[in-house]
């Protein structure tokens, strides 16, 4: 199909169904090729603490749901026990949590050391409640001091339209810059059980008919 715009053109365009029980997101790809300057180190209530091999996937899970939830995160809860315990003790990866002083589990830091001198911000999220708050440039400040070490020339994160809505425009301001558009479709995690149907109330859910 095409669409008119000013001037009476004629723009092409493609129109792909979603199949109900799928779900389709517009992801960004960014990435920051240089260190970025020193900046005065935001303060936080929380601390940073390294969970090593071996993890505990239940314990894990639990925080990836507590943050992810209302962004319809899938990744890692798709994943069986033992998929996600190689992923997460693989000698590539860091995992790093956010906690209170009490120990209890906010935020989640991944870093991905398994690319050609580059690494990935694999998963990087508070829990709801802490969003807004000044934590998120505290976290990013850990994962820049992490990423950055001898022999990395790349890092790089994704994003969604699915995400939170100031994702993007967070991670731009701690300067990584877009370089890819993609259109991902997969099951809508709320469709398989993974979360509960009132999940994401702004993002319709298509059941398949019966």
């Amino acid at each position: 199909m095409s669409e008119r715009q000013g001037g009476g053109s004629m723009v092409a365009s493609r129109v792909i169904a979603v199949p109900a029980g799928q779900i389709a997101t517009i992801v960004t790809c960014l990435e920051m090729t240089a260190p970025p300057a020193p900046v005065v180190p935001v303060k936080s209530a929380l601390k940073l603490e390294r969970w090593t091999a071996p993890i505990d996937v239940a314990r894990y899970r639990a925080l990836f749901r507590a943050i992810g939830q209302p962004w319809m995160w899938r990744g890692r809860l798709v994943m069986d026990d033992e998929t996600l315990a190689a992923t997460l003790n693989a000698p590539t990866l860091e995992v790093h949590v956010a906690t209170r002083r009490d120990g209890t589990p906010q935020g989640l830091l991944e870093l991905d050391f398994s690319g050609d001198r580059e690494c990935e911000l694999a998963y990087f999220g508070l829990v709801p409640e802490l969003t807004g708050r000044g934590h998120g440039a505290w976290l990013m400040g850990h994962a820049l001091k992490r990423t950055w070490r001898d022999g990395i020339r790349r890092v790089w994160v994704h994003t969604c339209d699915l995400d939170h809505p100031g994702a993007l425009t967070f991670y731009q301001r701690h300067g990584f810059r877009p370089y890819e558009r993609l259109v991902e479709i997969y099951a809508d995690p709320r469709a398989s059980g993974l979360y509960p149907p009132e999940t994401a109330p702004a993002v319709p859910l298509l059941r398949a008919e019966t």
